[in-house]
């Protein structure tokens, strides 16, 4: 695959007090690509993925899939995926530590192979984040499944259709789900199946493929299995949580901005919160143009499965509060502990008070720039946009990252008119 593999240990170094302001294009759905890529084992042959990201998640998944036999080749922004060889059907513990959606590979192997030897993923260094509700769907479905030694492996002769009722809604389950289903025998119904735009990307390319899902979009899906898929081509959708981080740093630097290629459908929840906060936004089929004024008023955020505001948005909105003019309650009900970015934003001068999953943010005056550390994807980004806007130099270390879900984002910043720049670190 012809992305780099090697991430250097970059830093950010940051001068804040820039108003944004132009225009910036969109990426491809991080998240979508994720499980499209996998979605391609389902049948043998060659897919052509376009609009796909440069992203280091991008190219951890598509190491996975080489160490399978499978062809991967980038294009500039186009993946092509050849499927014809596939020969090992295990993902190793040095991939899939690196990331969760590693495990996005199991349900089109057992689908397809009968067999999958998972390792137990990695991902971000926050929460628990278990794969029970994966491991017992597949298992609904006919697989015999064990644990061993951190590897999840599953095995079935032909899985068959199940009814399957998560408890919570799950976009990785979901996912995983639906891949399986879709070459199972008779008919699987999902209730409570998650809805977000990147779950109705995945049926939209199994339906590419050939496969029979009634109720994309909605909580139930009803999936026909068929004996067989083909190879297809797609486009990925926009990535919502690149549109909506720099949307809210055009908020934090009181600036005006186009987002390009992006869909204004995906965001609703976070526009809303923008305008209570005082934005105001003019909006097409694929573009979002928001205007920011002097003050930004605080406006509490309680995340929750889409529609509602996203978990990954919640450490932007966080930075965004530190600057309110009063205090906001910011409540994670997705992921209880994801606040490692907390401790770094009260270092560049932010109040903010944890209580258990909710974080009171009292606006202060300004922002004075430091060293921060960045410790997952979205904290990372919550550190950049509060350096945008802190009096002085602000340097957000470890932006690997970074990488992981932004491309190029430094250079996009830069041409928005922000005084950024990386400064190289050692590979590792």
């Amino acid at each position: 695959m012809r992305i780099s593999r090697s991430f250097p240990v970059d830093k950010f170094v940051i001068r804040g007090g820039a108003r944004l302001k132009g225009k910036v294009v969109i990426s491809g759905s991080k998240n979508a690509g994720l499980a499209l890529m996998p979605a391609t084992i389902l049948a043998g042959g060659l897919s052509v993925l376009e609009n796909v990201p440069h992203l280091r998640d991008i190219a951890t998944m598509g190491k996975l899939l080489e160490v399978m036999g499978i062809g991967v080749e980038m294009k500039g922004h186009t993946l092509s995926i050849d499927t014809s060889n596939v020969n090992k059907f295990e993902a190793p513990y040095e991939h899939v530590k690196k990331m969760r959606a590693s495990i996005y590979v199991l349900g089109p192997l057992i689908a397809r192979y009968g067999y999958a030897k998972v390792s137990l993923p990695g991902g971000c260094a926050w929460g628990p984040r278990p794969v029970n509700l994966h491991i017992e769907g597949i298992r609904k479905l006919g697989a015999n499944i064990e644990i061993r030694e951190g590897y999840i492996i599953a095995r079935a002769k032909k899985l068959h259709g199940a009814n399957i009722a998560f408890d919570v809604s799950s976009v990785g389950a979901t996912g995983n789900i639906m891949m399986a289903a879709v070459l199972a025998r008779g008919t699987t119904i999902i209730e409570n199946a998650a809805i977000e735009p990147e779950i109705i990307a995945l049926a939209g390319f199994l339906t590419k493929m050939g496969a029979y899902i009634k109720g994309i979009g909605t909580t139930r899906l009803e999936i026909e299995g068929i004996d067989s898929l083909h190879p297809a081509n797609d486009v990925l959708i926009p990535d919502r949580i690149e549109a909506g981080t720099f949307l809210t740093a055009a908020a934090i630097t009181h600036g005006t901005i186009t987002l390009l290629n992006a869909n204004p459908l995906h965001l609703s929840a976070v526009i809303a919160k923008l305008e209570s906060a005082g934005a105001e936004f003019t909006i097409a089929e694929n573009s979002i143009t928001i205007r920011c004024p002097k003050n930004i008023m605080p406006v509490d955020v309680m995340t929750a499965v889409y529609p509602g505001f996203p978990t990954d948005m919640q450490a932007q909105w966080m930075a965004l509060m530190t600057i309110a003019k009063g205090s906001a309650v910011i409540t994670d009900s997705i992921y209880l502990d994801r606040f490692k970015h907390v401790a770094e934003l009260t270092r560049l001068g932010a109040n903010i008070e944890l209580l258990k999953n909710s974080a009171v943010v009292k606006g202060v005056k300004k922002l004075t720039g430091a060293k921060v550390m960045s410790t997952d994807l979205r904290a990372s980004a919550s550190l950049v946009l509060a350096g945008l806007v802190a009096e002085g130099t602000t340097e957000v270390l470890r932006v690997y990252h970074l990488d992981r879900g932004y491309e190029s984002l430094e250079k996009n910043l830069k041409s928005l008119g922000a005084d950024i720049k990386r400064v190289a670190g050692k590979e590792y």
